[in-house]
């Protein structure tokens, strides 16, 4: 039953994720200058709810759990989630919503069939031999995508053959081939954002152990320690407005740009935030670890974790909003829930991959290290040299800037996005 629960949980919340973005901002008209602004200003907002939400979670929720049960809890959540939804039902006649279309998948299946099909035949030298619905004939509400050289091993699903009659499965439009290689062009994007939730990941873990070593002590409150993660989700509350009420407004009047900074800078911001922020967790470690030892019944506050916490809310803040802002401007129009997905998705690699790291430098580190005990083991952070893991994970990082970098002047933005809005 429980793991039933969560499977169910992680079924629903990966539904909403990937809707309610492209949703959100698809009641904007991105035909004006207003509606550039109201998309950005709405990713915006949309974190801001995310975080203030995690924020009751991990202060209200985690005090009722502790105190009332944890079946209390499981309640408030049930009970929250089904206002939200009656929110949202209530609000469906008033939804701009953008024309039914064929699934995405689909469309991706379609392009790979018939490349397998036609892959013996070879490419006319000129594009426009390729297959292409006649714009009299297309539904004014299909967008239309022209032609690029990138990947022209997939321009073979365009291939009309002789006497045949066009058919989804048998022939694909030039539009839907562009679509399709639209999402090989973001991959390596998304794939660039993976090690800085790989590092989120760890924060998260490690900060609740290392609290256990730490003072939790706020004057005469007491952090609960499963609350930790709130130090990032207050700074973000605090930030995300004045980024967008201060800091946008302003940066807007000097660059010209809808969202203020453009997006694949926004995403670029985070990462290199995130590797300062690595960069300051080995040395807090550092100094808690060599006062725990030094003085173990005077350990540092909690609240140290707090500068390490904050550098990282902004990382976060910087990184997912211009992912969502950037998938959602540039995929195709039938495919904007699917490339808004990318940005959890990259949340999710990077987690898995996290366990995956711990693992590997706990069986290297015991190798190679004169003590023969790993850099991670145990809960006994005194005698461990998480600080050394921190640090590789910024190095790490820096050179995953760098790839991000080369990915991001590589990227040919679609057609009809101007390359000085993206880049």
């Amino acid at each position: 039953m429980f793991y039933t629960s969560l499977c169910l949980l992680a079924l629903g919340s990966g539904g909403v994720k990937g809707c309610l973005p492209a949703l959100g901002a698809d009641q904007f008209d991105r035909r004006d200058e207003k509606g550039e602004k109201g998309i950005a200003s709405f990713f915006n907002w949309y974190l801001l709810s995310t975080t203030v939400g995690a924020f009751t979670g991990v202060t209200g929720v985690v005090w009722v759990t502790t105190h009332k049960g944890w079946d209390w809890g499981f309640f408030i959540g049930t009970v929250t989630a089904f206002v939200g939804f009656l929110v949202l039902a209530l609000g469906k006649p008033f939804y701009r919503c953008q024309p039914l279309g064929n699934s995405p998948i689909i469309k991706i299946a379609q392009v790979i069939v018939v490349i397998i099909r036609n892959r013996g035949l070879s490419l006319p030298e000129n594009p426009v031999e390729l297959y292409e619905i006649n714009d009299k004939e297309r539904d004014p509400s299909q967008e239309k995508i022209p032609h690029t050289s990138q990947f022209r091993l997939l321009d073979k699903a365009a291939i009309p053959q002789e006497g045949m009659t066009p058919a989804p499965w048998k022939v694909c439009t030039v539009t839907q081939v562009e679509e399709v290689k639209i999402l090989i062009r973001m991959l390596p994007i998304i794939a660039s954002t993976i090690i800085m939730n790989t590092c989120m990941a760890q924060l998260q873990t490690f900060s609740v152990i290392q609290g256990y070593f730490m003072n939790p002590q706020l004057g005469s409150w007491e952090i609960p320690k499963p609350s930790i993660p709130v130090i990032p989700l207050f700074f973000m509350s605090i930030l995300v407005p004045l980024y967008e009420f201060i800091v946008v407004p302003f940066a807007r009047k000097i660059t010209g740009h809808p969202s203020g900074i453009k997006q694949l800078q926004r995403v670029g911001v985070g990462l290199v935030l995130s590797i300062i922020s690595m960069g300051i967790a080995g040395l807090i470690e550092v100094k808690r670890r060599d006062q725990s030892i030094r003085e173990p019944m005077n350990p540092i506050s909690l609240f140290w974790l707090s500068f390490q916490y904050g550098i990282f809310g902004i990382a976060d803040m910087f990184t997912m909003v211009g992912l969502m802002d950037f998938f959602y401007k540039e995929a195709p129009s039938g495919m904007r829930s699917l490339s808004t997905s990318f940005a959890p998705l990259s949340l999710s690699f990077g987690y898995f991959l996290s366990t995956i790291f711990v693992n590997i430098i706990n069986s290297i580190t015991k190798k190679i290290t004169p003590s023969k005990h790993g850099w991670l083991r145990g809960m006994d952070l005194n005698h461990s040299n998480l600080n050394l893991f921190y640090w590789f994970l910024a190095i790490l990082s820096c050179l995953n800037f760098a790839n991000y970098l080369f990915w991001a002047r590589w990227y040919k933005c679609k057609e009809g996005t101007r390359e000085s809005e993206i880049k």
